[in-house]
């Protein structure tokens, strides 16, 4: 594969904000872009007609649409592991057999969820998701976002192999009235094993004659839930095709479409499809994952920027950055191309961020006064999720909709500790109301963008072996075959003495 011509890019001027508004009167206009209940602005960021001219050219040069096309098809675009990734059929958009069974996938969860609620597995009022990584991170986003005032079911979501996350879970629910989700795309995943044998035992003590007999396996590898221990009949498969952190529209998303409703889960598949049809369907330079991709390529290619911040400005989105940082970086945390050569430039930027408006009084120092250029992204929804009076929201917007002003303009001030040199970029998503059409649509988008970076810097974004090697270390610890270095061995020796 011939390595791309990013010099274009390299050496495009760095203009000012203020400079770019200045000469350009319809600058807001072809920056922006309104998809699916949420509005794009990327006008704070510096791209303008010689940019996105470079950044057209590049997408030619790296067959972007040919890409993008694959993508939907079902080809194998994971060429490391030669299957597709078949996450937008998930929501109806892709190659026709894949709809068609991913369908088919749904109905049968629908129809386990329409037996749960009829009491046919016996009394559930608490739902114990054990799962980790995209096994968990979605899920937990979509019930924390959408699920507050639920009253369906209690949800307790369990990633980490650390036990007072799951102690902390089960002491508040009857082992009687619980039913476990184990979520693990291969089955195999240690940390999700074994939490869910503790709580297997859990349920043992508490007098559970049939612990089995409660739990629901969400996976790609049935044969290996079966061999596990589950019944074939409360299986919910997905396709192999599906990877981990695309996988919230699949049976992982059992938890919120169980706590939600099937109407809200639905909807949510809904709206990720029309962002499905906005990516495939508009024009690059309308596009709103492509210009989202072509910002960042920018900071990162241009200016040598290393983090990317992630502020949302409401609290039902306080989970966002966390399940950016998984979608981002295991994606497009690589050093090589999807052919094995090395990248040769800067990749994924490491994803950081919080809440606002408790981040401008923890990190915002920083971002308006210190010495690195971050580039941010600022969440806000038009229609509060509170009942208290209106000053609440509306200064939660105010504040958020200002911080984008004031990183932009800055201000002089005799005094430089008091000074701010303003020209920082930001782009801000603003959505008319966080539901399950909105969310679906949003979480899409950042797939997207995550998917038009990787195609122009050429890597694979749908493996991710980077997770492996520190885990085989452990289990390989565990069995007692693993040299390590002086220090590792002494912290073994201090901690199992």
């Amino acid at each position: 594969m011939a390595t791309p011509d990013w010099s274009a890019i390299e050496s495009l001027p760095r203009t000012p904000l203020k400079d770019l508004f200045a000469a350009d009167p319809n600058r807001l206009a072809s920056l922006s872009a309104d998809v699916a209940g949420i509005h794009f602005d990327f006008s704070k960021t510096h791209l303008d007609a010689a940019a996105l001219d470079a950044f057209t050219a590049l997408a030619k040069a790296t067959d972007l649409t040919a890409k993008r096309d694959a993508l939907f098809a079902g080809e194998a675009v994971n060429v490391t592991e030669g299957r597709a990734a078949e996450h937008t059929a998930e929501r109806g958009e892709g190659a026709e057999d894949s709809v068609a069974r991913a369908a088919a996938y749904h109905a049968r969860m629908r129809g386990l969820i329409d037996a749960i609620e009829a009491e046919a597995l016996g009394p559930v009022r608490h739902i114990l998701h054990i799962g980790i990584g995209g096994s968990a991170l979605g899920p937990e986003l979509l019930i924390d976002a959408l699920g507050r005032d639920m009253d369906r079911y209690d949800v307790a979501i369990v990633s980490n192999i650390d036990g007072c996350a799951l102690e902390e879970a089960i002491d508040a629910f009857d082992p009687h009235a619980t039913l476990i989700a184990i979520a693990s795309k291969t089955f195999t995943t240690t940390e999700t094993l074994l939490n869910a044998t503790s709580a297997l035992d859990w349920m043992r003590e508490h007098g559970v004659e049939d612990p089995y007999g409660r739990v629901i396996a969400l996976t790609a590898a049935p044969d290996k839930a079966v061999e596990w221990g589950v019944d074939e009949t409360r299986i919910l498969p997905f396709g192999e095709s599906v990877g981990g952190r695309y996988s919230l529209w699949s049976s992982i998303g059992f938890p919120a479409a169980i706590a939600l409703g099937w109407d809200a889960f639905e909807a949510m598949l809904d709206g990720a499809a029309e962002m499905d049809r906005h990516f495939r369907l508009t024009d690059l330079r309308s596009n709103a994952p492509v210009l989202a991709a072509f910002a960042d390529l920018y900071y990162t290619q241009n200016r040598g920027c290393q983090t990317r911040g992630v502020f949302a400005y409401d609290e039902r989105l306080r989970l966002l950055p966390s399940y950016l940082q998984q979608l981002e970086m295991e994606s497009n945390g690589k050093s090589v191309t999807a052919d094995g050569q090395p990248v040769g430039r800067a990749t994924a930027p490491i994803t950081w961020g919080g809440v606002g408006t408790d981040a401008q009084h923890a990190v915002f120092q920083l971002l308006h006064q210190g010495t690195h250029l971050i580039p941010l992204e600022f969440l806000a929804v038009i229609e509060g999720g509170d009942t208290l009076a209106e000053d609440h929201h509306r200064a939660l917007l105010l504040n958020c909709f200002a911080q984008g002003a004031a990183l932009m303009a800055g201000r002089a001030n005799d005094d430089p500790a008091r000074a701010y040199a303003g020209d920082r970029p930001s782009m801000t998503l603003l959505l008319d109301e966080l539901d399950p059409r909105t969310l679906g649509a949003l979480i899409a988008f950042y797939e997207h963008r995550t998917f038009v970076s990787a195609a122009l810097l050429g890597i694979n974004p749908f493996d991710q072996f980077g997770v492996e090697l520190g885990k085989q270390m452990a289990k390989a610890a565990e069995a007692g075959g693993q040299d390590f270095d002086p220090s590792t061995d002494d912290l073994i020796r201090r901690a199992f003495a």
